[in-house]
């Protein structure tokens, strides 16, 4: 142990380093940086020379603004690690900043509305048809959340998102097309979108015409028009949902499933499911976890207890998901008991859906058990 003629102090250490004095007790109580000596009768802190560079290294991270558990992880990393936590946080601040930009956006329209500009885009029944497949299961059904019954439109310069949720559960598709006019992100009332998607099977190769000029919506489909108005509802961003449920996660494990197989597992009266409690009635959970052999199998509740990952979601919820994807093959991505859950097609990006999982620390009320249900 040095003495203390060899340490600095903390005030010291605050104006080597750009830290003040408070903030280094701050990442002392945090276990970020902590002193090498603490005067047992003052309780003055004391540092190493060494202790310099860390410091001045969490100052800058500070300043950029990464988080505290992160500037812990990089105060011990090799410099590598530390090169990749900065390179996420840049990419966060790059994201928080087109959020910031398309709110920005949205007060100014709200602040000093122009007059609205058309846009229209062409897309193919197929095309079209398959996106609505894909997520109109999401649609929301609460009355209490109007915001949420229909499917957004965002129209971007090739192409159209179409977005649909009801909180415990997202899905997105994609479809190609030509666009004549700004970028625009409309929500069609669900109403609308029932409407629409029986006349999309006709056999009719002549594109769809959706044409949005302000809250008026019109879709020409072969011989047929609809007019509707928009949902006057601001629709969530679901490009942040996103990037917190399902951005990086280098943990997550990717199980590919055949999904006959799955869908019959699910089906079966004899599947395993816990019953968990939920604000005094009971419901009966599906909990996902992995075999020996690295693929997906339902879990009874004897093994909750032993299995290293488990993922518990309404099995209901999950069917849909399975049979919106229109996929023979999918691939499950499991991140954990409180991370949500991705149901991904391999051949499509741009088409996939996420279940919030259903929380299992209050385990378990004894449910069926049924037989190892390995996919």
């Amino acid at each position: 142990m040095p003495s203390v003629s060899d340490l600095h102090s903390i005030g010291e250490l605050a104006r080597a380093s750009g830290l003040t004095v408070s903030a280094l007790r701050f990442y002392d109580s945090a276990g970020v940086l902590e002193p090498t000596l603490v005067d047992p009768v003052t309780g003055y802190r004391w540092y190493t020379e060494g202790q310099i560079a860390p410091a001045r290294l969490v100052a800058g991270l500070r300043r950029i603004g990464m988080p505290v558990p992160e500037i812990a992880a990089a105060v011990r990393a090799e410099p590598a690690v530390v090169h990749q936590l900065l390179d996420a946080h840049l990419r966060r601040l790059a994201d928080g900043l087109s959020d910031a930009r398309r709110e920005v956006d949205r007060l100014r329209a709200l602040v000093d509305p122009a007059p609205p500009t058309a846009t229209t885009l062409l897309v193919t029944p197929t095309a079209l048809a398959a996106a609505l497949d894909a997520v109109r299961f999401a649609v929301g059904v609460d009355p209490e959340l109007p915001m949420l019954a229909g499917v957004l439109f965002d129209v971007e310069s090739d192409g159209v998102r179409l977005v649909a949720t009801d909180r415990y559960r997202l899905a997105l598709a994609r479809a190609g097309a030509d666009v004549d006019g700004p970028p625009v992100r409309v929500f069609l009332p669900v109403a609308l979108v029932d409407q629409l998607r029986p006349l999309l099977d006709t056999g009719d190769t002549w594109p769809v015409r959706l044409t949005v000029a302000g809250m008026d919506l019109r879709v020409r489909v072969a011989d047929r028009t609809l007019t509707a108005a928009a949902l006057p509802y601001d629709f969530p961003d679901y490009h942040r949902l996103l990037r917190k449920s399902v951005g990086e996660r280098p943990t997550a494990r990717r199980i590919p499933v055949d999904v006959a197989a799955l869908r019959a597992a699910l089906a079966d009266p004899a599947a395993p499911t816990v019953a968990l409690d939920h604000d005094g009635t009971t419901r009966p959970v599906t909990v996902l976890g992995v075999d020996e052999q690295g693929g997906l199998r339902l879990l009874p509740a004897a093994d909750l207890g032993t299995d290293a990952l488990r993922v518990g979601v309404d099995g209901g919820y999950l069917l849909d998901a399975l049979n919106a994807a229109g996929a023979p093959q999918l691939v499950l991505e499991l991140d954990g008991p409180i991370a949500p859950l991705a149901v991904r097609r391999p051949d499509d990006v741009d088409t996939y859906s996420v279940l919030m999982p259903i929380r299992l620390e209050n385990l378990p009320v004894p449910g069926r058990e049924g037989r190892d249900g390995s996919i």
